[in-house]
């Protein structure tokens, strides 16, 4: 039999001159017999893996989409994905944002889209496409942590659908001294061009973040959490729009902790919801709708999630007494004065948004 054939047996298994060499080599190391099968042991767990992910990734693809289009400088080209049966797409700002004239490839066909939403705050878009489609299902990256593996299924440099595997790094409110909007998911994902806007799934194939660029020349990735982009498209559903929301206190950190956090109000702008409402400077703050908080970097994230127009409940700590009050969000200035932040800063397709501010953004 030729060398070539050997490495055509199964996974895991061995002739019985292979199982007498490595027992009899176990003996001259002084291992019992009771250690050989710890090597079928190692063996199974991957074998079962690259199962989970092979699976994986034959579900995913059949929602994942490659997103043709043309912006100021040239065409681009980059990855999407369903996430409802009627054909809207999620996709990252650097692909979807500032182009024009979009083409979604899938299953061998391409479809004319239009753009719904593109917001440079959080780094996504959505598109759509007038197709029934299939969809990715929604999962929550609350539920990761350091070290859960993930997958992603993106199209790069222009070739076919890809899976991409590795694991949750971290949980990343800023880059380089620089703060994001909400808290990143930083994973130990290789990823290439073209790859911005592909899913980040977890292993019962659920969406729980959007890939928005590569990190470290691309062997790492950040992906927004798949609830800021859902929170983005409830606004879309009820306004038409992304109404990012604003109530007006600026934080800082208290020298103690008060029922564990160290946010303390030190500024409460003249005329804002949270004036009118009768928080005060000096009051340490809990919560902020869903959110609780523990310290000052907590608040932006917190206060990504507040919708202009809604009643948000904020729970602060005044002297020795609990107290929470409704405020009622306002449009967010900056969006007001249509002042956000450039794009340009950025390089081209580079797709993470890393300055949004250059200090941490504390004032919802």
């Amino acid at each position: 039999m030729s060398r070539v054939s050997d490495f055509s047996r199964a996974s895991g298994s061995f002739s019985r001159t292979q199982f007498a060499l490595i027992c009899r080599l176990g003996l001259a190391l002084g291992l019992s017999f009771a250690a050989v099968p710890l090597l079928y042991a190692q063996e199974q767990p991957a074998t079962t893996l690259s199962q989970q992910v092979k699976d994986i990734f034959v579900r995913a693809a059949k929602a994942v989409v490659k997103i043709h289009g043309i912006d100021e400088h040239s065409p681009i080209c980059g990855t999407g994905f369903f996430i409802d049966p009627t054909g809207t797409v999620y996709t990252a700002y650097d692909v979807g944002g500032e182009a024009e004239d979009f083409t979604i490839e899938f299953q061998g066909k391409k479809y004319p889209a239009r753009q719904l939403l593109a917001d440079i705050r959080s780094g996504t878009a959505m598109l759509k496409i007038d197709e029934a489609t299939p969809a990715l299902p929604i999962g929550k990256s609350e539920e990761l942590e350091v070290a859960t593996p993930v997958v992603s299924v993106g199209y790069p440099l222009d070739l076919s659908e890809t899976p991409n595997f590795g694991m949750i790094a971290g949980f990343d409110r800023k880059y380089r001294g620089c703060y994001f909007s909400t808290t990143h998911l930083r994973a130990n994902v290789p990823t290439q061009r073209g790859e911005a806007g592909a899913p980040l799934l977890n292993m019962k194939g659920e969406v729980v973040g959007i890939v928005v660029g590569g990190i470290e020349n691309n062997s790492a990735c950040y992906a927004v959490p798949i609830e800021a982009a859902e929170k983005l498209r409830s606004d879309y559903i009820r306004f038409g729009e992304a109404r990012h929301g604003w109530i007006g206190i600026n934080v800082s950190e208290a020298p103690e902790p008060v029922e564990g956090s160290r946010a303390e109000m030190t500024q409460i702008e003249r005329g804002s919801p949270a004036a009118n409402s009768g928080i005060k400077s000096g009051d340490i703050l809990l919560q902020v709708g869903r959110k609780k908080v523990t310290q000052p970097e907590d608040v932006p994230d917190a206060s990504f999630f507040i919708t202009a127009g809604d009643i948000v409940p904020i729970t602060v700590v005044r002297g020795n007494q609990e107290m929470t009050f409704n405020v009622r969000a306002r449009l967010h200035p900056r969006q007001l004065l249509d002042d956000a932040p450039a794009a340009a800063a950025l390089p081209s397709r580079q797709a993470i948004p890393l300055k949004l501010e250059s200090e941490p953004q504390r004032a919802p």
